[in-house]
């Protein structure tokens, strides 16, 4: 994932800022979802997005786009930050950390929280939980709660692709093997702690990112085929993955939603879904910023987003992120019924 995100929804809700990194400097405040209803639920988001700092460009990513279409309304807050505490801890906490991946390495080489550790402040989180609601109601609570985890991106991106030490000893196709043996894993952990819905997203089309157009396009505009054929062995491998565990764990509902081919279809067919770019991003030049290269000082950006299936050199904007997350709909459904 990312990161790890915990919700619990009791009554009411919360909001919090895009991209706002809290958690001693590293944990960034992702928005998880929640939804109004009479009973407690616990939502817990293993996110990996890096959006804007500022204010002035707070965009939505496709997931919570997805959970507002069905009903979610309220965000916790980042499980680091000062706000993280008492009754807030009611409606969950945001573990989420940019930069971090499957592989802790990654992490590590951004100073972001790896997954491992974000499980352990989720098992922290738990404790707390408990005595705010007693064992019980907590326990009720994380057998019901959704869980949703994204990661791999950043792992191939910002990390196997650039590091020879990786990418000479391992094929893409070892990596990925790798990267998934991590996701079994981690799923098969945090199982054995209470979850039972748990939703995962596929790899995006990583070679018509536009950061990843210029660093391996080779001075062309078209997308790279070489990282798409890796993103997509990759989520391949997570789906079978997927299928075996939900077999192998009793009570288990997993579910992939897959980013890859529509927003693959939105890049290649840009008119065609109402927008005027596809290859620069809104933020900067539009090649490789992102995260805090990203905000109000930033030389270029665009003064329309929407016209832009991306907002940064690697993430789509949230245009693009609402049509993404109709097509994520069906799958969000199934999860929570």
């Amino acid at each position: 994932m990312g990161e790890l995100w915990g919700v619990n929804k009791t009554h009411d809700t919360r909001k919090e800022e895009d991209g706002e990194k809290e958690n001693e400097g590293v944990l960034e405040r992702e928005e998880a979802i929640d939804r109004r209803t009479a009973c407690s639920k616990l939502v817990v988001y293993l996110i990996k997005t890096t959006q804007c700092a500022s204010d002035l460009y707070k965009h939505k990513h496709s997931i919570k786009l997805s959970a507002e279409n069905i009903g979610f309304t309220s965000y916790p807050q980042a499980y680091l930050s000062k706000k993280a505490r008492g009754s807030n801890l009611l409606i969950g906490a945001n573990f989420a950390s940019a930069a971090s991946g499957y592989y802790d390495t990654t992490a590590n080489l951004y100073n972001s929280i790896p997954l491992t550790r974000q499980l352990e402040y989720y098992k922290e989180y738990q404790g707390k939980l408990e005595k705010i609601a007693g064992k019980s109601n907590a326990s009720t609570i994380i057998s019901g709660g959704l869980y949703l985890l994204s990661a791999g991106s950043s792992d191939f991106v910002q990390n196997y692709y650039i590091d020879p030490l990786l990418y000479k000893v391992y094929s893409p196709d070892q990596f990925s093997g790798i990267l998934v043996k991590s996701f079994s894993s981690f799923i098969q952990k945090i199982y054995s702690m209470g979850a039972r819905k748990i939703g995962v997203t596929t790899l995006p089309p990583l070679g018509c990112l536009p950061a990843a157009i210029t660093i391996f396009g080779n001075d062309s505009n078209a997308c790279v085929a070489k990282l798409n054929k890796d993103a997509a062995s990759f989520n391949n491998k997570l789906n079978a993955t997927a299928q075996r565990l939900q077999k192998q764990l009793s009570g288990l509902k997993l579910v992939v939603f897959d980013i890859y081919q529509p927003l693959y279809d939105i890049i290649t067919k840009p008119a065609e879904n109402g927008f005027a770019e596809a290859r620069r991003a809104c933020c900067g030049t539009g090649l490789v910023e992102t995260s805090i290269l990203c905000n109000p000082d930033s030389v270029g950006t665009c003064a329309n987003a929407t016209e832009y299936v991306f907002w940064d050199g690697f993430h789509p904007s949230e245009a693009t992120n609402m049509i993404l997350a109709n097509d994520l709909l069906s799958a969000g459904i199934s999860l929570i019924l």
